[in-house]
């Protein structure tokens, strides 16, 4: 089913972009999340807090644009981090925006602190030439599979 087989992998799948994608992704939300640790929030959290404190009164379908994420997902994201008093949601008529409080924009110092851990941290293990080239090409495969 999958003839091509890379050299250290014990599976028979790793020829497989579908299995090799997810377990990457599995890997890094993982190594993501225990920098994220500290603070008490996941990567996903982080970056919907980033977003929020780079520009107050976003709106979710920006927001799902950015994240690459179902509006729905995003939504619930939202909630989760309204009911922890990190963001909150401000509505017009139809329009929805959304701000960080207080505590979310106190956080963001931190959120920055362990992106750039993060990147550290797997720059040291891919290098920085692999580490800037695979993220080139998985985001040139999103571009074309979409």
């Amino acid at each position: 089913m999958f003839a091509f087989q890379m050299e250290k992998c014990e599976s028979k799948y790793c020829g497989c972009l579908y299995y090799s994608s997810n377990a990457l992704a599995r890997l890094m939300t993982k190594m993501a999340d225990e920098e994220f640790a500290p603070l008490g929030i996941t990567s996903s959290y982080a970056i919907l807090l980033n977003s929020i404190n780079e520009k107050p009164g976003i709106h979710p379908k920006e927001i799902s644009q950015q994240m690459q994420l179902s509006p729905s997902t995003v939504t619930r994201l939202i909630e989760k981090m309204e009911t922890r008093g990190l963001v909150e949601r401000k509505s017009s008529g139809r329009i929805t925006e959304v701000y960080p409080t207080k505590t979310g924009t106190e956080l963001q110092v931190k959120i920055v602190e362990c992106w750039t851990s993060l990147n550290n941290k797997y720059t040291s293990i891919l290098g920085k030439e692999n580490s800037a080239q695979l993220t080139e090409s998985i985001t040139n495969a999103i571009q074309t599979l979409r």
